[in-house]
């Protein structure tokens, strides 16, 4: 009967489905958007939300703050959003294990509801706190999306296309951010009566998902390797590929439960203390801290001023931002259509050298562009290659090299240690960026500078390509990295090979001749690899259906049994 569901051999595997990119579309614009969102609806209206707490602090507490207090306040009042993200990066781990990918994302759309209510009654009920509070509220949704969205489709995705799916929720956050600049011009939403419609508009993407999202499946990576649900793996499955052959996902799944110790998710201390993962580790944290000290964010703060200093007019700064926008859009287009045909390294190589580039062009178009005026367009163009380099790729690779990276019992951990570095580092540079600023002045840029080329070079020498490639055959291309043999012996005394070719013969062999773990240990040593695979091959029990029910590791002590 397993056979039979699984035997559809008349249609290409890696082929894109309406589902696929139904539950892809859906995923990014109920999550991923919002996050884009909020980073950029706050500028617009900035100077009308100053003015709504100096006009509230006066009526409760008679209290009129200076400048600086406002500039303070508002200060806060964006970077709370940074502090909700890390909180919620915190909480990745937990939420996936016990409610799922999928689960994950339906239930914390409730914080964008409750986020969302606070911000849009903020100013009927004169209280500032109510702002912050809904930014802070939306943040922790945000920081939990950020990692689970990725992961998601990480998982649901053919290794064809893990690339193509993996950075349309980049391309979300880049609509997102065009999305709030648009409607944040001074014709539409950005009048001081709506600003807190414009802040509120949040609640309208999440319902959408809410609405929809469950009815799409479960991953079925978290529902066959941590679940042992085999039904609804390949029912999901189904779903996602249609008419795809799904029996060589099915085994490569298997091999990868097969390969792990234990099902059990590694915490966020496990999964520092592993050397099997060490390099992955290292990876993680130089491109998601690389990401958002690139300079990228410092961009953004003060686009508005280089534009001043170029001499474009004050009225029609707030159209060449949204300018900026529409190029951040075209960029994320450009990188989910050339990921697949160039792979993963070219486009992170590619953008962070063409970032450290512009870095240094913005520092000379700053030290000369006063006595060489057509450096304030040299500035101008600087800031639109900045843009353009960090959304056709380090924007989004970086979460999706993530999942790439890790198998299913340290995705979680890493998604975690993942994202709260990407919020942290942001919430770092938005903090000491001005001061940075005051005390070198144009020559900050050449930190950027460097920090881009210092990725770029990492990821030259270090980061295999792991385009068209399955989780485990990566995992392979870093055992070597990191040191580990290809055969161990587990800690609990379970035979642990998750680097063999031969290991789901080998599997056949312990469950269908039911060999003790001490025969089969000492056979193992004894006898090469290419002589048990020949010998498997008289045995009568290949069938792929039958490799669904292979039982799990008896419990033993440290050694093998008696």
């Amino acid at each position: 009967m397993a056979e039979e569901l699984l035997s559809e051999n008349d249609a290409k595997e890696g082929q894109l489905t309406k589902s696929l990119l139904a539950v892809a579309f859906l995923a990014s614009f109920g999550s991923s958007m919002l996050y884009g969102f909020n980073l950029a609806v706050v500028n617009s209206p900035a100077q009308y939300i100053k003015d709504f707490y100096n006009e509230s602090l006066v009526e409760s507490y008679n209290w009129t703050p200076d400048e600086q207090n406002l500039t303070l306040l508002y200060s806060v009042t964006v970077s709370i959003f940074a502090i909700g993200g890390m909180t919620g990066a915190l909480l990745v781990g937990k939420l996936v294990t016990r409610y799922g990918r999928k689960g994950t994302l339906v239930k914390s759309s409730v914080l964008v509801f409750i986020g969302g209510a606070l911000m849009a009654f903020s100013r009927r009920c004169r209280l500032p706190s109510m702002v912050i509070l809904g930014r802070y509220i939306t943040g922790i949704h945000s920081g939990i999306c950020l990692s689970v969205v990725p992961m998601y489709l990480g998982e649901i995705a053919p290794k064809s296309l893990r690339g193509f799916l993996g950075l349309i929720p980049s391309l979300h956050i880049c609509l997102g951010v065009f999305i709030a600049q648009v409607l944040g011009l001074d014709d539409l939403l950005g009048k001081e009566e709506d600003w807190p419609l414009l802040l509120s508009l949040v609640v309208f993407p999440a319902l959408v998902q809410v609405v929809l999202l469950p009815w799409f499946p479960e991953s079925p990576r978290y529902l066959l390797i941590e679940k042992g649900n085999v039904h609804a793996t390949i029912s999901a499955l189904k779903w996602f590929r249609k008419k795809g052959n799904i029996q060589a996902e099915v085994e490569e799944m298997q091999e990868e439960q097969r390969s792990l110790s234990s099902i059990q998710t590694y915490s966020v201390c496990g999964l520092l203390q592993d050397r099997c993962v060490r390099w992955q580790v290292i990876t993680i944290v130089v491109l998601n801290i690389g990401m958002q000290l690139s300079g990228i964010d410092a961009i953004w703060f003060y686009t508005n001023e280089i534009f001043k200093n170029a001499g474009i007019q004050e009225p029609l700064i707030q159209y060449t931002t949204v300018g900026t926008g529409a190029i951040e859009v075209i960029s994320g287009v450009l990188g989910c259509f050339t990921i697949e045909r160039v792979g993963r390294r070219p486009l992170i190589i590619g953008g962070f050298l063409f970032m450290g580039i512009c870095c240094a062009g913005i520092t000379v178009s700053a030290l000369f562009q006063t006595r060489l005026a057509f450096m304030r367009y040299i500035s101008v163009g600087c800031v639109v290659g900045i843009i353009a380099g960090f959304c056709i790729g380090p924007a989004g690779v970086p979460f999706l090299i993530t999942a790439e990276l890790f198998k299913q019992s340290h995705r979680p951990a890493a998604y975690t240690v993942a994202g709260v570095l990407n919020w942290l580092s942001n919430f770092t540079i938005g903090f000491i960026f001005p001061f940075l600023e005051i005390a070198t002045g144009p020559y900050c840029y050449l930190i950027f500078c460097a920090i881009c080329f210092g990725v770029a070079i990492y990821t030259i020498f270090v980061i295999p390509e792991t385009k068209n490639k399955t989780f485990m055959e990566i995992s392979q291309m870093f055992a070597k990295k990191n040191n580990v043999l290809e055969e161990e012996l587990t800690s609990n005394g379970h035979l642990k090979m998750a680097l063999m070719n031969g290991y789901g013969t080998l599997g056949q062999l312990i469950t269908k001749c039911k060999v003790s773990e001490r025969a089969l240990f000492s056979l193992w040593v004894m006898v090469p690899s290419s002589r048990l695979q020949s010998c498997s091959q008289g045995f009568k029990f290949a069938s792929p259906s039958w490799l669904m029910h292979l039982s799990a590791p008896a419990e033993g002590p440290g050694k093998p049994p008696d």
